[in-house]
C-alpha cells in the first residue's frame, strides 16, 4: 500500500457491516468508503435518510464520505480493500455469480464469524482457493467487539491479523479511533477458527442459559470451552500462540455472556424449549454457530479432538435431541 488516498469496499448490509462502516467513517484518517448492500431499496434509503433502518438504525451516516453501491462487482472494482461482512450462509451464493478476477489486485480482509457452509472453508481459504486472492493479500478482523456496542462508542478492540504483517498494520491503522483500539497478528487460521468455534459455544452458554444454570456453570462451560478451542486449533494449525489473548479468550468471553450475541440468543431460546425452526423465524438476524456446528462436528469426525461441548450443541441442533435430555452427559464431562 502507498501513500495515496485509499478505498475500502464494506460488503454487507447487517448490524456488522453497518458497525464496520462507522468505525471506517469515524476515523480521521483521509479515505473513501464503498459501501455495498444487496437490496436495491435498502440502498436507497440510507442515501436519503442517512442510517440504515434494519441494523444499528441510530447510527448517522450523514456528511460521511460514504459511496453506496446495489452492484458487487462494481463495488469491489471501486475498492482498494475489500471488508467482507456478509453472514457465511451467504457468501458462496454472492460470490459464485462474480468473475474471480475482479479481485486481481485488491486486498480482501474477513471480517466473518463463520465457515462456509458449501465447502467447509475458513473465508482466508475460501478467498483464496475459490476467488484466487493471494495469501498475502488476506486479512481478518476479530473481536471482542460487538456491534451494538460501536454503535454506542463503547470502547472496543479487535484484532486484525494476516500473513502480511503490512497489510494487517495498515488496516488496523484505519480501523483505529477514539473507541475503537486495534492490535495485529499472524496467526490467520487461529484467530478465523477461534471466530467460527465462540460461536458455537455462544449457543451452548445460551442452552444452558435457557436451562436455568447459573452463573457458577456457564462459568465451569466457558473456561472448558476454551480447552476445546485450544485443542482444536492446536489441531488444525500448530503453532505457538496465546491462547487466552483478547482475540480467543476474550471474543469467546464476549459472545457468551453478552446480551447482544445472537448465538446466545438461539441457544437460549433451544434450551427454554424452541424448536430449531422455530428459533430462527423468531430471529431477524443469522447465529453464525448454527452453520458452524455442523461443519465443526464433521471435521472432527476425521480429526477426533475432544470437543464434549461441540458434541452437546450439535445433538441439540441438528441431532434432533431435547437439550434437557442430554445435557447431564454434557456436565459430567466438563471439569
Amino acid at each position: 500500500m502507498n501513500n495515496k488516498k485509499i478505498s475500502f469496499g464494506v460488503l454487507g448490509g447487517g448490524s456488522w457491516a453497518t458497525a464496520l462502516v462507522k468505525i471506517l467513517t469515524d476515523n480521521d484518517l483521509d479515505k473513501q468508503v464503498n459501501w455495498w448492500l444487496r437490496d436495491k431499496q435498502k440502498v436507497e434509503y440510507i442515501r436519503a435518510h442517512g442510517h440504515n433502518r434494519h441494523y444499528l438504525s441510530s447510527v448517522s451516516f450523514k456528511n460521511k464520505s460514504i459511496v453506496l453501491f446495489d452492484e458487487l462487482e462494481t463495488c469491489i472494482k471501486a475498492s482498494d480493500v475489500i471488508v467482507l461482512a456478509i453472514p457465511s450462509a451467504f457468501v458462496h451464493t454472492q460470490f459464485s455469480g462474480i468473475d474471480p478476477s475482479v479481485f486481481n489486485g485488491k486486498s480482501v480482509v474477513s471480517a466473518v464469524k463463520g465457515l462456509i457452509p458449501e465447502t467447509s472453508d475458513i473465508l482466508g481459504d475460501y478467498l483464496n482457493l475459490r476467488m484466487g486472492v493471494s495469501p498475502d493479500r488476506i486479512g481478518v478482523i476479530t473481536g471482542p467487539c460487538h456491534a451494538e456496542e460501536v454503535a454506542l462508542e463503547k470502547l472496543s478492540y479487535l484484532t486484525i491479523g494476516s500473513e502480511n504483517q503490512a497489510l494487517a498494520q495498515e488496516v488496523a491503522n484505519h480501523l483505529q479511533g477514539t473507541f475503537i483500539k486495534t492490535t495485529i497478528t499472524d496467526d490467520i487460521y487461529g484467530t478465523e477458527y477461534a471466530a467460527v468455534l465462540k460461536n458455537v459455544y455462544a449457543i451452548a452458554a445460551g442452552i444452558c442459559h435457557g436451562l436455568r444454570f447459573g452463573d457458577n456453570f456457564l462459568a465451569v462451560l466457558v473456561s472448558n470451552a476454551i480447552r476445546e478451542i485450544k485443542r482444536f486449533i492446536a489441531e488444525v494449525h500448530p503453532i505457538e500462540r496465546d491462547i487466552d489473548d483478547s482475540a480467543y479468550l476474550g471474543d469467546l468471553m464476549v459472545t457468551a455472556y453478552s446480551q447482544f450475541s445472537r448465538n446466545r440468543t438461539f441457544g437460549n431460546m433451544l434450551g427454554k424449549g424452541y424448536s430449531v425452526k422455530s428459533a430462527q423465524l423468531e430471529m431477524n438476524m443469522v447465529a453464525e454457530g448454527y452453520y458452524a456446528v455442523k461443519t465443526v462436528h464433521e471435521m472432527n469426525q476425521k480429526l477426533q479432538v475432544k470437543m464434549p461441548i461441540v458434541d452437546f450443541v450439535h445433538d441439540v441442533v441438528y441431532g434432533g435431541k431435547r437439550a434437557k435430555d442430554v445435557v447431564q452427559d454434557l456436565v459430567d464431562q466438563l471439569n
